[in-house]
């Protein structure tokens, strides 16, 4: 039989009050970054960054809901239908709606190798209850 491993996302290890979906690790992922991001209503505080440092391009697909892309000042709005994807330098900034918003980003370094970041590791401390 082949190797294969199914989870349900609401079952896997988050951080970020729940927010951030360990999806990769879950998975056994190991060639590419997967994360389930469930954000909040009216969210206007999703940090906008870039992955100029590690090269990681990254790929957003919306699961449920609306959200909008602010990519470097065009704004762009995804819904199930529809998907983008970022390059390594450019900076992204996520903002829903009135209605929260699940997506699926994946990310990976094009020709090269692939490194997950502590923050995606099962186990990792959450950065929100760090100093509590």
């Amino acid at each position: 039989m082949g190797e294969y491993t199914v989870k349900k996302i609401d079952d896997m290890e988050a951080v970020f009050a729940g927010a951030f979906k360990r999806a990769r690790a879950e998975l056994g992922v190991e060639s590419f970054g997967l994360q389930v991001l469930d954000l909040p209503p009216n969210l206007e505080r999703f940090p906008e960054h870039d992955h100029a440092s590690d090269g990681q391009e990254e790929v957003y697909v919306v699961l449920r809901g609306t959200c909008d892309i602010d990519v470097e000042g065009e704004r762009v709005t995804l819904d199930p239908d529809t998907v983008v994807r970022v390059a390594s330098g450019t900076k992204r900034k996520i903002y829903t709606g009135d209605e929260p918003a699940r997506i699926l980003a994946i990310g990976g370094v094009p020709g090269g190798v692939y490194e997950a970041p502590e923050l995606s590791k099962l186990g990792e401390p959450d950065p929100l209850a760090q100093g509590s």
